[in-house]
């Protein structure tokens, strides 16, 4: 069970930093502090418990993982029951320090860094914009992930790459949904707070999932594989990320 509550406390960490960067610190650090928090708090987990569980901390990842076959169907499940939970106490966490926030505050007026899109939202960008950026940003971010835990890979830098990679996509793509990639990450604040941020929650939870399964077949079947495609054992944890 460890490799799962691994998983669990690194969502938690995703969740607690960079959400909880943009809910106090967003006005002061813009777009690319909220960017470099992911990014940094995924570089942190990913050393922190790779290790055991290899840092999915993301269920499309973990998804496309077990789409190339580097994991059976009863860890995938595990850890993504480790990985919503550790969003949803993430976030309540979030809520629970800026509620002490000078002058009050409410987590349905201000946010808990959930994500979304249209008018009164970031960049007001519409549906489209939003499942466009949400599927490729995610496909990359597994491409980079299955990339750079391959054998072939060099050794120890995975969870460096795999953390630059997310700022860049937190850069660009922050004022277009808030940047998903990770539906354990928008589920456990779109909980929270309710209302539009909840209905809007679906597409965080199907075009990430959708995009992971497309990147983990095109290591699967060979087409961006540096090896052979391998049957899921179980056994095979590789460094990953959010």
């Amino acid at each position: 069970m460890n490799k799962y509550f691994a998983e669990f406390v690194g969502t938690f960490i995703l969740v607690l930093f960079g959400c909880g960067t943009a809910v106090v610190a967003g006005d002061k650090v813009g777009v690319v502090g909220i960017a470099f928090a992911f990014g940094f708090a995924l570089v942190g987990a990913a050393y922190g418990i790779g290790p055991i569980s290899g840092c999915h901390i993301n269920p499309a990842v973990s998804l496309g993982v077990w789409t190339a076959g580097r994991m059976t169907t009863g860890e995938m499940i595990g850890y993504w029951i480790g990985q919503f939970c550790g969003g949803i106490v993430g976030a309540g966490s979030v809520w629970v320090i800026a509620h002490g926030m000078g002058g009050g505050f409410s987590r349905h007026a201000s946010g808990l860094g959930q994500n979304g899109w249209g008018p009164g939202y970031q960049g007001g960008y519409d549906l489209t914009s939003a499942i466009v950026f949400e599927f490729l940003a995610t496909l990359i971010f597994v491409v980079v992930i299955l990339g750079a835990t391959q054998k072939a890979s060099p050794a120890g830098f995975a969870g460096l790459v795999i953390g630059i990679t997310l700022v860049v996509i937190h850069i660009f793509g922050i004022r277009i949904t808030g940047v998903s990639v990770n539906p354990a990450r928008s589920f456990g604040p779109a909980l929270l707070v309710g209302g539009q941020a909840l209905s809007q929650v679906w597409l965080f939870l199907i075009i990430p999932s959708l995009a992971g399964i497309v990147a983990g077949l095109l290591f699967r079947t060979g087409v961006l594989s540096a090896e052979k495609p391998a049957p899921a054992t179980g056994e095979k944890r590789e460094m990953v990320g959010a």
